[in-house]
This record gives C-alpha cells, sequence and structure tokens, in this order.
C-alpha cells in the first residue's frame, strides 16, 4: 500500500546525525534515543538487502532518485516511482513463493493465540494461534516454536482511513489478550492528503508529491500552509493534518487542493503515474487539474511494546511493522521511517529466531465450537462496525476533548459488551473476529489518549494545549 518509499541516508550531503534530529524532532520529543539510532544507522544495510532481492527502485543519471517529504531536511526517501510497497513486496513474495520450507495460507485470520494459560499450564510461552480457515468455515490449530505477528495496525477504526479492510488492529488485540503490554496508542497519525472523491475508497496521495513542490489550495487558490508553520507544505504530517482540518472546520470545506500543475507534465506522469492514473479515472488530469484532498487516518505510532529483536512480553511471540512498539516514531512518525523499521526489525526478528531452540509445543486442544451456534442474523456486526467507525471519527479524531472521549469511552464500553455477547453464542466469522479485535484497540486508544494530559505530536488536546517538559510513554499492562 505504501506510496512514498523507503528512507535511508545514502546522498553524500546527508548524514546519520541528520535523518536522527529530523526523527527525534518529528517525534516532539517521545523518540527513543538507541531505536532511532539504531535503525537509521541500519538504513542502508537495509537497502542493501532489498536490493539483493531484486527490488528496482528508481534511477536518475546513474544514481538512486531520492524525494524528500515532509519533516526531512534532505532527500533521502528511496522509492519506486508512487508504488513503493507494491513493488518491495513483490519481489519478496516471489522469494517465498520458491521456498521449499514455507508453506503459505491465504485467505486465513487468526482468532486468538495459544497461551500457557489458556491450556491451562503455568509459564508466559505462545504456542501458536487458533485460526479460521473461511474457505472452509472451520478452525485450525496452528502449533509454532515462535509465532511473528505482523498485521499492521487499526486504521478501519475510524470512518475515514487511508488503510486497507483488513486494519483491525488484530495482532494488537489478540497480544492484548495474551497478556501483551501496548503503548501510546494514542498517537494516530492522519495522513493530510487523501483524494477526496464520491468515488474513491481510500486513495492516498504520496506525501512525495509536496516534496516534489506541490502546494496546498484553499478554493480561492491561496496557500494557507504558510500562516500556519514556517515549512509549510513541508512540515511534519500532524502539523498539516491539523492546519487543513482547522481551515476546513473554519469555512465549512469538505476538502482543500493540492495543486502541482506548476511542473511539466512529463515529470508529473513519470513521478506519479498511480496517482496521475488513478485520478484521470475519476475525471481529473493532476497535470493540469488541483487534487481535492482532505485529511483521514493512516498510521499508528503506538503498538505492542517490544525489545531490539522484536519479541514482545511473551516468550515465543514476536511483533513487527505498525502493530509493533520500538520506540522509533515517539508522538509522530517521520515519513518513510516505516518501511525502514519494518525491514531493520524483522531482520533482527529473524536473527534472534535462529538463536533460539524451545522444544515442541505440546499438544494444544482443538477449537471448542460445542456451545455455540450459527449465528441467526448478522446486522448486529454490521451496524457495530459503522457505528464504532462514526464515534472514533466523530471524538477521538484529529483534535480531542475530555467531553468527546468520555462519549466515546461510554459508546465503545456499549458495543463491546454487545459484541462479547454475540461472540459467545454464535460461531466465529471473518467479520466477527475483526469487530471483535477493533472495538478493543479501539478501547485501548481511547485509554491511551484519557491518560495524556497534554497535546504532544499527533494527540491534539483542547484541554491540554500545553506540552510537558518531561516526555512519557503512555503504557497500558493487561495484568494491572
Amino acid at each position: 500500500m505504501a506510496q512514498g518509499g523507503l528512507a535511508a541516508c545514502l546522498a553524500e550531503d546527508d548524514s546519520f546525525a541528520s535523518h536522527i534530529a529530523d526523527t527525534i524532532t518529528a517525534g516532539a520529543g517521545l523518540c527513543h534515543p538507541e531505536a532511532v539510532q539504531r535503525v537509521v544507522e541500519e538504513g542502508p544495510a537495509a537497502v542493501r538487502w532489498l536490493l539483493e532481492q531484486g527490488v528496482a527502485f528508481d534511477q536518475e543519471d546513474d544514481h538512486y532518485h531520492l524525494t524528500r517529504e515532509g519533516g526531512h531536511s534532505h532527500r533521502r526517501v528511496l522509492h519506486a516511482a508512487d508504488a513503493s510497497g507494491s513493488a518491495i513486496q513483490g519481489k519478496l513474495y516471489q522469494r517465498i513463493l520458491t521456498a521449499p520450507n514455507i508453506r503459505i495460507l491465504d485467505h486465513h485470520i487468526a482468532i486468538d493465540l495459544i497461551t500457557d494459560a489458556r491450556i491451562g499450564r503455568t509459564g508466559q510461552r505462545v504456542y501458536g494461534a487458533y485460526v479460521l480457515d473461511t474457505p472452509a468455515d472451520s478452525v485450525l490449530t496452528l502449533r509454532a516454536r515462535h509465532t511473528v505477528l505482523a498485521t499492521g495496525g487499526p486504521g478501519k477504526a475510524f470512518l475515514y482511513t487511508t488503510n486497507p479492510d483488513t486494519s483491525t488492529g488484530d495482532g494488537i488485540a489478540m497480544a492484548w489478550r495474551a497478556g501483551c503490554r501496548v503503548a501510546n496508542l494514542e498517537f494516530v497519525q492522519f495522513h493530510p492528503t487523501v483524494l477526496h472523491h464520491p468515488q474513491a475508497k481510500s486513495f492516498l496521495i504520496t506525501e512525495a508529491m509536496r516534496g516534489e513542490g506541490a502546494l496546498l489550495r484553499l478554493p480561492d487558490g491561496s496557500r494557507f500552509m504558510p500562516a500556519h508553520d514556517a515549512r509549510a507544505e513541508l512540515a511534519p504530517r500532524d502539523i498539516v493534518a491539523r492546519a487543513i482540518d482547522l481551515e476546513m472546520k473554519r469555512r465549512g470545506l469538505d476538502c482543500v487542493y493540492l495543486d502541482i500543475t506548476h511542473h511539466p507534465a512529463r515529470f508529473i506522469i513519470r513521478h506519479f503515474p498511480t496517482i496521475h492514473a488513478r485520478c484521470l479515472e475519476l475525471g481529473i488530469d493532476i497535470t493540469r487539474d488541483w487534487i481535492p484532498v482532505a485529511p483521514a487516518a493512516h498510521y499508528n505510532c503506538g503498538g505492542i511494546c517490544v525489545d531490539a529483536h522484536g519479541k514482545t512480553d511473551l516468550d515465543g511471540l514476536y511483533a513487527i511493522g505498525e502493530t509493533s512498539f520500538t520506540g522509533l516514531h515517539g508522538a509522530n512518525r517521520l515519513a518513510s521511517n516505516s518501511l525502514l523499521e519494518c525491514v531493520v526489525y524483522g531482520r533482527a526478528a529473524a536473527q534472534h529466531i535462529a538463536t533460539q531452540a524451545p522444544p515442541a509445543p505440546p499438544d494444544l486442544p482443538d477449537w471448542d465450537e460445542s456451545r455455540v451456534r450459527d449465528a441467526d442474523e448478522s446486522v448486529v456486526i454490521t451496524h457495530n462496525w459503522d457505528e464504532l467507525r462514526r464515534c472514533m471519527w466523530d471524538y477521538v479524531g484529529i483534535v480531542r476533548t475530555d467531553k468527546r472521549l468520555a462519549r466515546a469511552e461510554h459508546r465503545i464500553a456499549l458495543l463491546k459488551s454487545e459484541i462479547h455477547e454475540f461472540y459467545s453464542h454464535f460461531r466465529v466469522s471473518l467479520n466477527l473476529i475483526e469487530l471483535r479485535n477493533l472495538v478493543l484497540v479501539a478501547e485501548l486508544i481511547v485509554r491511551c489518549a484519557q491518560a495524556r494530559k497534554e497535546s504532544r505530536g499527533l494527540h491534539a488536546s483542547r484541554d491540554y494545549p500545553n506540552t510537558e517538559k518531561i516526555a512519557r510513554d503512555t503504557v497500558l499492562d493487561p495484568g494491572r
């Protein structure tokens, strides 16, 4: 899904110190310095590893073309046109398809992790997961010495999001139920520029477009970002998103506009072919027309607490990517640091797992369906899904208040109770599993937001507009 690319220090005029400083500045003082230094310094090695796998990044004049995005002081974003995520995943997927020791289970969804506590043993280890085979409508028991959660974020908790429909916070919810701590879930990054069109669903307009000089305009053509931040369109995402949200609410607008028409058409089409093609399908020629945009939920900077190897609080369980909390992003993720984090921590987890030799998991009980029946109606799932997402958008959005958060807390508690009752009486389904996970993660987001009595990074509170002198993580422990 990623359009922009992967940030790494590759240019001669760039430095690790500069990338570290940009990351910490964007993170509003909440980044863990050791995590930032480690990820940034391993950036070039991560890029070399991707190149060895066959990933083809854009080149220009015998050098890799590096673009610049908001919050970066240098051009350091390696990309494959405006479809970088697809380029990376495509090559890695080709590798695993030819690996004799890898089995791929498509159209399956994990229900819950299998832990010592779940099977009546003492200890803190994960032994695999119960997984729904959706085509067969049956639950499998998958045993594993090691389990890695790479399940993305909870973007679908919000009414408007850049995320795919599968971004329902499954890994975070499963890890919490299993006994893992989570942290900083209040820091939801709203991407400033998502295509605003009745026929477009969750289509992102990459930040790289602003990095290449695109300007944000009001309907009358005037710019507004210089009045909000000296960096204008290249300010970090939280600042740009709040500025757009403020201007839209102040003026009663449905959207603002992104203008890159001052560049030659050839330049625009070469650098942004996917965006150009999609917009053209909707009657928008970005070489001549402004692009209607509005903010949408994009990325969560918090997640499951992990160590330097990606290991969670439970033995045998790891978490990688957006579902994890490494300390890299602080209160606001610097653009294109996420793909870098995935590669660095993914490799670290693989290397750590290779050094571990736990005994084979014990025999595990099958999934018990003896006390449930087929659902008599599914409207409860659809209704609760819609209500939850609207509630989160209205009350836990870009700008928050204590009153809004309290309303969200109350409504989520009622929804959670209804969903739990439904889950307890009926057989699991894909939609029910995702809704159960989503309402839990929504509750955790609200709890984290209520605990933070300040405004910092992505968490903006009208009741607490100031930033505390000491930066602290918001850590929730299921055992407390």
